[in-house]
């Protein structure tokens, strides 16, 4: 065979291989994009252990917890997450990408990828002045100038703290179960506000048509405007259409730490992941009624809720100066 021959020959086996590779990964790739993929909702059951020890860190399965005899004031069921959101461990959310309901799977979460390396660094001695007199004990988990850790040791005025998260340096395996994927619109907020404040709320969407202030583009036909002068922006009332998500005010909602400080942030979520134009938190007064609507605030596209009243009273064909007469009567 002459040396041309032989070239030839070795570049169509490497063409051969470069095609097979493609098609390999456009399979691949297909493969990928019929299965779960980012942004997706799923309900999710799984079991969390550390690896060294077996320790059960976290558990869905009420048998589970049971067995281990934890959270008996707790419920355990199936939860419902958003791949891609940091609901779960990337890791975990990286295995579950691509597979399908119903399918299961294991995958160990490295230590540094978890709660992080244990850090010697993070064991201090402080003053014991600096923690309560009813937790300066050995194992109390205490607060220290913005740092939880918890007591190893006290002598004297002396306390030796670890800042470290107790599950430092453990690395931790995840048993997973996709249950099914999430459709339903109302299930989907739901469940997000329960990962977000970890507690349940009455919730439904609702499309609405309010009045909205538009700036109007002028139209520069004159060429001899001069171009430096600056006109003022006008401005017009239009009805548009906005998709809203409501969720009923309840005492619980009023006390929850996370929703007083970070609701802006966690509207700002449930706007984006639903692909909603607005949240209005609905509170419910005596015997008014839902005709109290927008009452307790309003999120995400916030407006004008004196204007939204008077229309909710005008739908229900209430007469408001006819109520405030009564309430006054009502005093006298």
């Amino acid at each position: 065979m002459s040396n041309e021959s032989e070239a030839e020959e070795a570049e169509q086996d490497v063409a051969d291989d470069v095609e097979s590779e493609s098609e390999a990964e456009t399979a691949d790739a297909e493969e990928v994009e019929e299965g779960l993929s980012q942004g997706d909702f799923i309900k999710l059951d799984y079991t969390a252990r550390t690896v060294e020890g077996g320790q059960l860190v976290d558990t869905t399965d009420p048998e589970v917890a049971e067995e281990e005899g934890v959270g008996e004031d707790q419920e355990f069921a199936p939860r419902t997450i958003v791949l891609g959101e940091g609901h779960v461990f990337g890791d975990v959310e990286d295995d579950i990408v691509g597979s399908e309901v119903g399918d299961t799977g294991s995958v160990t979460v490295a230590a540094a990828d978890a709660f992080g390396e244990f850090e010697d660094e993070e064991v201090r001695t402080v003053s014991a002045d600096k923690i309560p007199e009813d937790d300066r004990y050995p194992g109390a988990h205490v607060d220290i100038e913005g740092q939880h850790g918890h007591v190893e040791t006290i002598i004297g005025g002396r306390a030796r703290v670890d800042f470290n998260h107790p599950l430092a340096g453990e690395a931790i395996e995840y048993d997973w179960e996709v249950l099914e994927e999430v459709d339903d619109r109302e299930e989907k907020a739901s469940s997000l506000i329960e990962v977000f404040l970890d507690m349940e709320l009455d919730v439904w969407f609702e499309t609405d048509t309010v009045e909205e202030e538009q700036l109007v583009e002028s139209e520069d036909d004159d060429d001899d405007e001069d171009e430096d002068e600056e006109s003022e922006p006008e401005y017009e009332t239009v009805e548009v259409e906005k998709e809203t998500l409501y969720i009923e005010a309840t005492p619980q909602l009023s006390m929850n730490q996370q929703w007083m400080m970070g609701k802006q942030q966690i509207a700002q979520q449930l706007t984006q992941l639903l692909d909603i134009d607005r949240i209005i938190v609905q509170e419910e007064l005596g015997g008014m009624g839902g005709m109290m609507g927008g009452m307790g605030g309003m999120m995400g596209g916030m407006g004008g809720g004196g204007a939204e009243l008077e229309e909710a009273l005008e739908d229900e064909d209430i007469d408001a100066e006819e109520i405030v007469e009564e309430l006054e009567g009502a005093e006298e």
